[in-house]
């Protein structure tokens, strides 16, 4: 069975207050998107730009302020949101925060397929589990998180996910906390798993580099907005948006050390904090701004199926 996601207009505002005065701070704004079986989406950005917050909507751990998540299944309709988390799990940036330290790992795994009434024999279930994640069930499920190394406890979170049914993941920087020799094994587990059963990823990273060659389709983030999106090669190879070329080129690169970009971009820039603006909210660091940047602007098509949101490609050159 396969689940498709289609995420239209999401917004999420969060109210601010400071002393008497309130303010309001938009996260996430008019984000769209779609989510397929097998198919990887990454969506990069640096931080706070509302990477998380979106994937704690697509989990329900958040409610939109505005627009729909809608979730179909194999046929076509719309599945019930009492089956929701059937098919929607996420795995957390940390493996050791995200499991209690008092159950084991059979406790773990036991508990969503009971709750979810996926398995009559549940020992031989969880042993399937944690096969399928390469970690050896007779060593593994009878410890602790605590006992087990960094990639052994993302395995073990990867293992819960899948354990509802789930068809959809999130993975919200799900290799940031591990050491960097194990990040590859997690990530091609993942790449795996996403073949062998049709799932559809959200991948939530800042590393450009493992979202160019562990996804399919590229979002560039800023400031809870959409300013890039298109296949991971020509998101990340041919750059277009200027924020998009900023973070290209903000990796390390021992030939460009003490240059500024060709751009002229400062990489050391700090992001205005704007609400409710309807113009391009890079546009005070960008140094290719002009007026008409502080007017609504919409997608343009750069390429194939790539599109940038910025008045430069108005005229598709």
């Amino acid at each position: 069975m396969t689940s498709t996601i289609e995420v239209r207009d999401l917004v999420k505002d969060y109210t601010i207050r400071s002393g008497l005065s309130r303010a309001r701070l938009r996260a996430v704004d008019d984000v769209t998107f779609t989510l397929t079986p097998g198919r990887t989406l990454a969506l990069v950005g640096e931080s706070g730009s509302g990477k998380s917050t979106i994937a704690r909507m697509i989990a329900r751990l958040e409610r939109p302020s505005s627009g729909s998540i809608t979730l179909t299944g194999a046929d076509g309709e719309r599945v019930p949101d009492r089956r929701y988390r059937n098919h929607v799990q996420m795995v957390f940036q940390d493996p050791f925060a995200s499991l209690n330290p008092f159950h084991t790992i059979e406790h773990h795994l036991a508990r969503p397929l009971r709750l979810h009434g996926r398995a009559s024999d549940i020992r031989a279930e969880v042993a399937r589990l944690l096969e399928r994640v390469n970690l050896p069930a007779a060593e593994i499920a009878h410890r602790r998180p605590h006992e087990l190394s960094g990639g052994q406890r993302q395995r073990v979170a990867i293992a819960r996910a899948l354990a509802p049914g789930a068809r959809v993941v999130v993975a919200d920087e799900p290799v940031s906390m591990l050491d960097v020799s194990i990040r590859l094994g997690v990530l091609t587990l993942l790449n795996r798993l996403q073949r062998e059963e049709g799932l559809a990823i959200l991948y939530i990273t800042h590393d450009l580099a493992t979202a160019r060659h562990f996804s399919d389709d590229i979002m560039v983030l800023y400031r809870g907005r959409v300013v890039e999106r298109g296949p991971a090669d020509e998101v990340i190879l041919r750059p277009k948006h200027p924020y998009t070329r900023l973070l290209a080129a903000a990796a390390p690169d021992p030939d460009a050390r003490g240059r500024s970009l060709e751009s002229g971009l400062d990489v050391a820039g700090n992001p205005p904090v704007r609400v409710d603006d309807p113009g391009c909210t890079f546009r005070d660091r960008c140094p290719m701004a002009t007026r008409v940047c502080a007017q609504p602007v919409a997608d343009h098509r750069v390429a194939d199926d790539h599109y940038a949101k910025c008045w430069m490609y108005v005229d598709g050159t």
